[in-house]
């Protein structure tokens, strides 16, 4: 089995129902095992500012199934749940589901990078991230308590 760090976050519609319903789906796959939910926070978008906050969390999940694969299954719940991937980056979204960190791989194909490229630059990942593992350790960028001290 795998360890793998997933980023959830909602900003249109009833945000807390709909990553409790992305959670349940997530749950309810029979190759995924939700290991842990962070608590869940209200942040500030970054890069489009003018749109709603988010509420954001980070999940740890344990499965067999490889990167792109995972990223598949994280697609079809955003897709389940309304996601519509059309429209300006970063804009406004019913749910988003990141795949952040896979064990300590370094995955760079087309359409999958991991870990998560922005991941060091957002102090909304990084907390959920430290708040379900303080021990965590970015492959190649080094642990989230010192990515997290370097926003400070």
């Amino acid at each position: 089995m795998h360890t793998a760090y997933i980023g959830i976050g909602s900003n249109l519609g009833e945000r807390e129902s709909t990553i409790r319903d992305a959670l349940a789906l997530l749950a309810a796959d029979p190759e995924l095992e939700v290991e842990a939910v962070s608590s869940i926070r209200e942040t500030d978008p970054v890069g489009m500012v003018d749109q709603p906050r988010f509420l954001n969390a980070a999940i740890r999940l344990a499965t067999d199934l490889a990167p792109y694969p995972l990223l598949e299954r994280l697609l079809a719940v955003e897709q389940q749940l309304g996601r519509v991937r059309t429209g300006e980056r970063y804009g406004p979204r019913t749910i988003d589901l990141d795949l952040l960190l896979y064990g300590d791989e370094i995955v760079d194909e087309p359409g999958l990078r991991v870990p998560h490229p922005r991941l060091a630059e957002r102090r909304f990942v990084l907390e959920p991230l430290a708040e379900l593992d303080p021990g965590l350790v970015v492959p190649g960028l080094g642990p989230v308590q010192g990515l997290l001290a370097g926003l400070e």
